[in-house]
């Protein structure tokens, strides 16, 4: 089968913060270095799917979920000079506020301005669909997903001046119908199992890296090298049976 295969890298925060969504700032930049001296080119989601489909060899593509402050502050400064792109998943009613949804951090950790968000659009950053309020999608009927991504695409256009081509569920949490409505228009959306993109995969149900896997550097190099199969397979593990024990 012809096509080539992306690792799509999962952040949150970046910050010096405890938990799995917050990755310290030098540490964050040590993996962006790695990756920007690794030879792998770096993808916009914009073309994902091309690559996914008829592209060859490894690839990249770099995203953030929730919109925290710190990715203007801390992150995308680290991006810019290394000429790296990402994208930026935003909880349209949260911004210009904080985090107020399950699982928020005490004391809860500050989102971005919409005023920041245009900046950073003005100077290159990407921008997708990540509800309106960051809803558990898979805990609502079709009519209720609707509108959360409805919302969300109606803010996105007022404020940046064009809607959102790509969604990442809050969560990760996804059903038949959300992903029916997520591809109704919508080049990708991005979930939280965690594998290597390829071209069999389902374009509106991605895997991702979440990156808190990676804190250990010379295990991020493995993985840039192409040695970090083994690794992925353990953590897959880890995650079923930490699921089938919750």
């Amino acid at each position: 089968m012809m096509g080539g295969t992306v690792d799509i890298l999962m952040y949150h925060s970046i910050a010096e913060a405890p938990g799995p969504t917050s990755i310290a700032p030098e540490l964050f930049e040590a993996q962006m270095m790695a990756l920007a001296t690794s030879g792998l080119p770096v993808l916009r989601m914009d073309d994902v799917p091309a690559h996914l489909s008829g592209g060859q060899g490894r690839a990249v593509a770099i995203t953030f979920d929730d919109g925290f402050r710190d990715f203007a502050e801390v992150a995308w400064p680290v991006l810019r000079r290394l000429d790296l792109s990402a994208m930026v998943y935003l909880p349209t009613d949260c911004m210009d506020g904080t985090e107020r949804w399950d699982g928020a951090h005490d004391p809860p950790r500050p989102l971005m301005t919409w005023n920041e968000v245009r900046q950073l659009a003005s100077d290159g950053v990407d921008f997708g669909n990540h509800t309106a309020t960051h809803s558990d999608l898979s805990a609502l009927d079709e009519a209720a997903i609707a509108n959360e991504l409805g919302t969300a695409d109606a803010r996105m256009q007022r404020e940046l001046g064009r809607r959102p081509l790509h969604c990442a569920p809050p969560y990760g949490r996804s059903s038949d119908a959300a992903r029916r409505i997520m591809a109704r228009d919508r080049l990708t959306s991005v979930g939280t199992r965690l594998a290597t993109a390829g071209p069999s995969s389902d374009l509106h149900d991605l895997p991702r890296l979440e990156m808190y896997y990676f804190t250990n550097l010379i295990r991020w190099r493995a993985h840039l090298e192409g040695r970090g199969g083994l690794y992925l397979q353990l953590r897959r593990a880890f995650r079923q049976i930490r699921s089938q024990i919750s």
